[in-house]
């Protein structure tokens, strides 16, 4: 066993808040790559797909949603659209 295979997510769920760019950008994409299925959020929507799009490229599977954590009742969509999923 390796020691990357004790830092597997697989069968886990991964919201991703600030996905778009930067270090969020680089979390989504690692979780993706450790296995989980992940819920790419942030106000900047074609940010999101383009990084859901990346990630399903690679085999992986995710989803956009446009969120501001500031925003009550869209922290609330965003578990509802990852539970849906």
């Amino acid at each position: 066993m390796s020691l990357l295979d004790r830092f597997t997510l697989h069968d886990s769920v991964a919201i991703v808040t600030g996905a778009g760019r930067g270090i969020g950008r680089a979390i989504a994409l690692a979780y993706a790559e450790a296995g989980a299925r992940v819920v790419c959020a942030a106000r900047t929507v074609a940010d999101v797909e383009s990084v859901a799009a990346e990630i399903r490229a690679a085999g992986g599977e995710a989803i956009a949603v446009r969120c501001d954590v500031n925003d009550d009742a869209m922290r609330q969509a965003t578990v509802a659209a990852a539970l849906e999923a």
